[in-house]
Parts: structure tokens; C-alpha cells; sequence
């Protein structure tokens, strides 16, 4: 059974910085694309960054780039997000997704592409 689990989440001030994590169990980890998405209250659930399978191909939702990095650690089940200069727009439930490929390259951006959620993490960001 496929389990992910976030943390890292909490509340910052304007201008801050925070690190998720997301631990992956239950299947081989180097076997999947990940993806962060995130979600605000009264609005849909859109992708933040998404990583290949062996991390060496990333994407960035244009209002993240520059200000967040998402990475992977396979040795180590875990994918990371790296968010700097935040700001309250970015106040949301942090989400990561995971959808085994055989494809090493890929990143995928859809929240259909995922099969695999996790619980979601509470990112608040005051002004």
C-alpha cells in the first residue's frame, strides 16, 4: 500500500522560507514521477513543481519559478520542496503526488496524471 507523507508545513511571515518533505513508502520510489500541487480554500488544486523519476528534469509553475525547488533524494524515499520569498498568496494545503512511468525523464503536470496523494500539508503566510 502506496503511502505519502508531507511535513515541513506551518505558518511565516512575508518573505520567508520553508522546506517540505515528502516521505514515499509501499513501492519503489525511484519508479515514480513526483509532483507538488497545492490548494487554497474555494479554489482548485493546481501544480507547484513536478521531478522525474531520477530528479534530472523539473517543472515549475511560472509563479514559482525562481522562488521554489523541488528535488528528490531516492535513497531516501523523499521528495522535497524548497519555497523561499513567500508570500500570502502562496497560503495553501501543500500536496504531493506520485505516478510510477517507466518513463526516466518525464514529469507530469495534471493532477489526473497522479495516482497517489498524500494528506496534504498547512502552509499559511502572513503579510
Amino acid at each position: 500500500q502506496v503511502q505519502l507523507v508531507e511535513s515541513g508545513g506551518g505558518v511565516v511571515q512575508a518573505g520567508g522560507s520553508l522546506r517540505l518533505s515528502c516521505a514515499a513508502s509501499g513501492r519503489t520510489f525511484s519508479a515514480a514521477a513526483m509532483g507538488w500541487f497545492r490548494q487554497a480554500p474555494g479554489k482548485e488544486r493546481d501544480v507547484v513543481a513536478a521531478i522525474s523519476r531520477t530528479g534530472g528534469t523539473t517543472y515549475y509553475a511560472d509563479s514559482m519559478k525562481g522562488r521554489f525547488t523541488i528535488s528528490r533524494d531516492n535513497a531516501k524515499n523523499t521528495v522535497f520542496l524548497q519555497m523561499t520569498s513567500l508570500n500570502p498568496e502562496d497560503t495553501a494545503v501543500y500536496y504531493c503526488a506520485a505516478h510510477w512511468t517507466a518513463y526516466l525523464g518525464r514529469y507530469y503536470t495534471a493532477v489526473s496524471d497522479y495516482e497517489y496523494w498524500g494528506q496534504g500539508t498547512q502552509v499559511a503566510v502572513s503579510s
